[in-house]
């Protein structure tokens, strides 16, 4: 599918203006999870926040951005079923193709009749649109099927979830993924919110924490009392 850069979200920098300073931050991020994947097989990563408004959708489509910049095999899905906006970002108009729920609710569709392939480098599965519940789609063993068959078909899948603590859908779909990234906006998101985040998921699968527009590297390592020296002043609110 071919997409201008002119009728995409201009914040989208690792598509738009991938020479940048904001765009090398996401470089820096896109190496963090190299390593990790060379580590321990790192390629299923879902991305969250605490509530809305925190860039979790940015972030997961820069990340996608710059993963395929460098040659890898990247997927990007759209698992906010409540508030979609990855279609809208990236300005694809007209979309007829099936989504994410309708792969799973649809026993007639496969994976690749989902699939866009965007001129951007990467594929995209949007979210769809749902007959039945959240908990009905995330619940289904459809999904985890493809999402395994995702997995074994690219080097890194990105899930854009919906924020942690207002919903559970999240943590429906934390067993599937390889890790967890906590998209948190410096000097923005409360210290309270970002640790109630922390408390609801399972501290085993989270990877890191983003720090959305911030002059500083995107991930620092998950650890609680880091994070607590590290933002400290970004955390007020």
């Amino acid at each position: 599918m071919s997409i201008s850069t002119l009728t995409i979200d201009q914040r989208l920098v690792s598509l738009t203006r991938p020479t940048s300073l904001e765009a090398d931050q996401y470089q820096s991020l896109r190496l963090s999870l190299q390593r990790l994947k060379a580590a321990r097989d790192v390629r299923m990563i879902a991305m969250t926040s605490p509530t809305t408004g925190d860039g979790k959708t940015l972030t997961a489509i820069n990340l996608a951005g710059a993963l395929a910049g460098v040659g890898s095999r990247v997927l990007l899905i759209e698992a906010d079923l409540r508030r979609p906006s990855v279609a809208n970002q990236l300005g694809i108009r007209g979309n007829t193709a099936p989504g994410l729920a309708d792969l799973v609710l649809d026993p007639s569709l496969m994976l690749q009749d989902a699939l866009q392939p965007l001129d951007l480098g990467f594929d995209v599965i949007t979210a769809g649109s749902p007959t039945l519940g959240v908990r009905e789609v995330f619940n289904s063993p459809r999904l985890e099927a493809f999402l395994r068959e995702a997995r074994a078909h690219y080097d890194f899948v990105a899930l854009d979830t919906p924020p942690v603590v207002p919903v559970y859908d999240c943590r429906l779909l934390a067993p599937w993924v390889d890790g967890l990234l906590l998209v948190v906006a410096a000097h923005r998101t409360p210290r309270k919110l970002v640790e109630e985040s922390l408390n609801l998921l399972d501290s085993a699968r989270v990877l890191g924490i983003v720090f959305n527009r911030d002059d500083h590297p995107l991930l620092s390592y998950h650890r609680r009392h880091y994070y607590g020296c590290r933002t400290a002043k970004a955390a007020q609110s």
